[in-house]
């Protein structure tokens, strides 16, 4: 079996927040106004879009709020015509939380111990692609490891601010390879970044002799 691959998605304002893109009481931390920013910009050819790579995934990486957003939506849209509920609701689906006890939505697994050693072993375990969508302080976690292979980001045509950034921790230097990207008709584009070995530096100065 082919080492497991981490897929990091989320969803991005220009300015790189990823703070509650679902609704306004999503998460309020810090005293965030402006949840829900992403709705106003999906229609059916963006759920098309987001569920291409959705199909992708073999399982599910999720922080605890995530988790809880998820888990009170999505086993509730039962119609077997939601491609991304169906899939959801059936992918395994590993929970990193230093809080709860049991997760109870189906196919869950409370992940405990340390979570950057029991990922490493989930990416060794499992094949295919371990999705990561949101849960924005177990990226923070993930990156501190060096344990992200892909970014899929989808940025959104706003500025907001404030709110929680997805690189607002910082990350270890690295290059990237885009892959694919994909534009919907309300201005989201998704970028798909894989790792591509360390960062490279050059200089457009003009050599000495060239400036004489």
């Amino acid at each position: 079996m082919h080492m497991g691959k981490l897929v990091v998605g989320t969803f991005l304002t220009l300015d790189g927040v990823m703070q509650a893109p679902g609704g306004p009481g999503e998460d309020p931390d810090g005293g965030f106004e402006h949840g829900g920013w992403t709705v106003p910009y999906f229609n059916d050819e963006m759920g098309q879009l987001m569920t291409g790579w959705i199909e992708q995934a073999t399982a599910l990486l999720l922080g605890r709020k995530t988790y809880e957003i998820f888990a009170a939506y999505w086993p509730r849209v039962t119609d077997p015509e939601d491609a991304t509920a169906s899939k959801l609701n059936s992918l395994p689906k590993y929970v990193a939380s230093r809080t709860l006890d049991t997760v109870d939505w189906n196919n869950s697994t409370l992940i405990k111990g340390d979570v950057a050693e029991e990922v490493a072993r989930l990416k060794r375990d499992t094949g295919g692609e371990i999705h990561v969508p949101g849960s924005g302080d177990l990226i923070q976690t993930l990156m501190k490891h060096d344990l992200a292979d892909e970014f899929r980001l989808w940025v959104f045509p706003v500025l907001i601010g404030t709110g929680k950034r997805l690189f607002a921790e910082g990350t270890i230097p690295g290059g990237l390879r885009l892959i694919d990207t994909r534009t919907s008709s309300t201005g989201v584009t998704g970028h798909a970044y894989e790792r591509a070995g360390k960062l490279e530096y050059g200089s457009f100065a003009l050599e000495e002799d060239s400036v004489r």
